[in-house]
């Protein structure tokens, strides 16, 4: 298969990237003005040429500095990014060219959407620990968890100091009550210091 040349008049990053719907944007002021900002700015400037279907404008490390734009046709894109490439846009010439792939909203509309599988997540394998731990017996379940001895019967210890079950959870009296308030009479409130010395 022969490589065809660019067309004359198009420089040769436009030839290589086929025409599409959605233009990239590239060289816009990041530190300068909001995400929002940014968005309604470049919403304003390109529906001049067309319907704009979305503006995708990221402030992340990657994406700022850049965005996409997605018309419905591809020829108000192309005559977009015509009239556009090189405008300067809050002090810096915009660059725009084609997007390498269709917007994920084109592909909405035409129904060939398919959602992105996460390559990027690592697949998380369970550890057998992780496993026991999950599987583990509801706390005072009469089962015992497989591989541990059961529990032999009568291995309950009764607190000696509980006395008996009526009188548990009983507050005891204190018996020292009466020496208290003896004592307490006999403080003596803390005089007070001035400060304008």
């Amino acid at each position: 298969m022969a490589t065809r040349a660019p067309p004359p008049g198009l420089p040769a990053k436009v030839a290589s990237v086929p025409p599409n719907q959605t233009l990239y944007v590239a060289n816009l002021p990041s530190a300068k003005i909001q995400k929002e900002d940014l968005r309604t700015a470049l919403y304003m400037l390109f529906s001049t040429y067309g319907a704009v279907l979305d503006v995708v404008a990221l402030k992340t490390m990657k994406m700022r500095g850049q965005a996409h734009i997605v018309y419905k046709d591809i020829q108000t894109a192309t005559q977009a990014m015509r009239s556009l490439d090189g405008l300067d846009f809050f002090g810096r010439p915009m660059s725009i060219s084609y997007a390498k792939s269709k917007s994920n909203m084109i592909a909405k509309l035409d129904g060939t959407f398919k959602i992105p599988a996460a390559a990027t997540a690592a697949r998380v394998e369970v550890t057998d620990l992780q496993q026991s731990i999950f599987n583990a017996p509801v706390p005072g379940a009469p089962s015992a968890a497989p591989g541990l001895p059961s529990k032999p019967p009568g291995a309950d210890h009764v607190m000696t100091d509980a006395g008996t079950p009526e009188s548990r959870g009983v507050k005891r009296p204190r018996e020292d009550e009466e020496e208290e308030e003896e004592e307490s009479d006999e403080d003596v409130a803390m005089e007070e210091e001035s400060d304008d010395e």
